[in-house]
């Protein structure tokens, strides 16, 4: 009986363990961001280097500086616009789901939401 159960409780473990999404919680490395903004879409490709919660990276040219927690991401970091020269506060707010990052950019008096996916 006790082996029953035992091989029981493995495969339990087993099936767990194989149906665990994979980096659910790392999104160290290269991420492809769309902003949906009021003129249009931009594109923007980031890097990120996590350390226990803390997110630091480069976005573009400035440096990223946040947290991601629970898969929440939230960055805040000084940007300056290619497009227009101002500089502001970039912040950054989103989930992990599926892989994939979703969520809601603010600059200045901009803002919108986002979707990145990582590069391979």
């Amino acid at each position: 009986m006790k082996h029953l159960f035992f091989a029981f409780a493995l495969l339990g473990l087993t099936l767990t363990l194989r149906s665990a999404p994979e980096n659910v919680s790392d999104i160290s490395g290269k991420w492809h961001f769309v902003l949906d903004t009021p003129g249009g879409d931009r594109e923007m490709d980031a890097v990120f280097h996590l350390d226990g919660d803390k997110v630091t990276g480069k976005w573009g040219t400035a440096d990223v500086s946040g947290t991601f927690t629970g898969g929440k991401l939230a960055l805040s970091f000084p940007y300056t616009s290619d497009e227009n020269g101002e500089r502001d506060t970039l912040k950054i707010t989103g989930d992990l789901r599926d892989g994939k990052l979703i969520g809601d950019w603010q600059f200045g008096g901009y803002n919108g939401t986002f979707k990145a996916t990582p590069v391979k």
